[in-house]
């Protein structure tokens, strides 16, 4: 569930539970619009802090590229960077 979902969600109960005033036999409409928006926090909650960290991060390494001269410099061509992608 994405953000965009949990915050519709989280609309819906509010309406559900503070703006309409009916009932329907055997439900209470209050209780659902406290279960929608309970939902969409619990999914907006897991969107930021379990879903939200995975991204791809650029690492440069600062071990110089080994090479076969006997002469080592140490300019910026000598440093490597290498992209991982977190799963």
């Amino acid at each position: 569930m994405g953000i965009g979902a949990s915050i519709f969600l989280i609309v819906i109960g509010a309406i559900f539970a503070f703006a309409l005033d009916f009932h329907i036999g055997g439900v209470d409409i209050d209780v659902v619009g406290w279960i929608l928006m309970i939902g969409g926090a619990l999914g907006l909650i897991f969107t930021a802090f379990i879903w939200g960290p995975r991204r791809s991060r650029t690492v440069v390494s600062r071990d110089p590229v080994v090479t076969r001269d006997p002469v080592v410099t140490r300019d910026a061509a000598d440093y490597r960077v290498e992209e991982r992608t977190e799963i």
